[in-house]
């Protein structure tokens, strides 16, 4: 009966080349355009690969695309029986009704994980393959993977550019300020990005610092971005990559098994997945993010902020900052909710809708 159920998937041409256009189409020809943009044009086009291009592809493109695409999947498969009149010879047959419909599970995922698996697959190997040689971070080749304390003496040791091309905010009575005015950067007071509080009309202005002062600001000034430093790397890690392959094969499983018990609950896919994509590009995003007086815990109860909340550290979701790759929340500015209770809730969105797929199903008239 599973295999049944593929078959009829798989021989929906149409369908099957617009989902492997959409989670391995887009990727690899973004990307295949980057390698040759960056072989013939090196110093105007950056590598193709890298943690940056990684995050915004896993975040930006197949989070989303992976869950229209499986929603896509899950509505045909939950309706297409029904609009196509072969309702009636499924139940003329006698085959159990709840057994239809749970085959169908098993045989959509069969299709929708390969295709995520992938398309993601493509975009980590060119990720980690044709990533850059060198960090640069804020206009400035630096090593990556120092400590703290690493990061101060690799300051000190290049302080002009430091001051120059690293960004902060310092007040005229800083121990910075004398530094940043002692170097001859060409813009600004002080440096580039260098943001100097102007003193009041009247006092004197800055002496010039010693070497040993400017070293010691360059360390400061690295010590206050460590912790934007410390997000930099120049490829994903293994453990990155492991977990965001699940994470997103999660997610299209979230979008398959809900979209299938809609289509099947109201008998149309194109309504189906026309509230599928309202639910993740609009709805979403709004409700993570928005704090509504009393309606926090119904919030909550949203499935895409339950699945951005296990994204992996490191992965900017809908739009929120991330932290490394070693850990950390994905998305800070996410609406608070324990990883319990983001667990709880898929649950009872994967059992709930496919209850009521079923219970339709069952109920049906034929």
């Amino acid at each position: 009966m599973i295999t049944t159920r593929f078959m009829e998937l798989r021989k929906r041409r149409g369908l099957m080349i617009a989902l492997t256009l959409v989670t391995i189409g887009i990727p690899t020809v973004f990307l295949v355009i980057r390698l040759l943009l960056h072989a013939f044009a090196p110093k105007t086009y950056g590598p193709a690969g890298g943690y940056a291009i990684y995050t915004a592809f896993v975040s930006g493109v197949l989070y989303v695309f992976g869950f229209i695409v499986a929603a896509t999947l899950g509505a045909t498969a939950g309706s297409a029986d029904l609009t196509e009149g072969m309702f009636r010879h499924l139940v003329v047959t006698g085959r159990s009704r709840l057994a239809l419909y749970l085959a169908r599970i098993p045989a959509g995922l069969a299709i929708i994980v390969p295709l995520v698996a992938i398309g993601f697959t493509v975009v980590c190997g060119v990720c980690v393959f044709a990533a850059p040689t060198q960090l640069d971070y804020q206009g400035v080749h630096v090593p990556t993977g120092l400590s703290r304390a690493g990061l101060e003496s690799w300051a000190a040791d290049h302080a002009d550019e430091v001051i120059c091309n690293f960004g902060f905010r310092i007040g005229p009575s800083s121990p910075i300020a004398a530094a940043a005015n002692s170097v001859p950067c060409g813009n600004g007071p002080g440096g580039g990005p260098v943001s100097v509080k102007q003193a009041p009309p009247g006092s004197q202005g800055q002496p010039q610092a010693s070497q040993a002062q400017i070293n010691e600001a360059a360390r400061l000034i690295a010590r206050m971005d460590y912790s934007d430093y410390a997000r930099q790397f120049l490829y994903p890690s293994d453990s990155l990559m492991i977990k965001s392959g699940l994470w997103l094969e999660l997610e299209a499983v979230v979008g398959f098994v809900v979209a299938l018990g809609l289509g099947s609950l109201i008998g149309q896919r194109t309504v189906a997945v026309i509230m599928m994509i309202v639910l993740e590009v609009i709805l979403t995003p709004i409700l993570s993010r928005a704090r509504i007086p009393h309606l926090s815990n119904l919030q909550r109860a949203v499935v895409g902020l339950a699945t951005a909340h296990l994204a992996p550290g490191g992965l900017p979701v809908l739009g929120g900052g991330g932290g490394g790759p070693a850990g950390g929340s994905g998305n800070p500015g996410l609406l608070p909710e324990s990883t319990t209770v983001a667990v709880c809730v898929i649950l009872a969105w994967l059992i709930g809708w496919t209850i009521l797929g079923a219970w339709r199903m069952m109920t049906r008239d034929a």
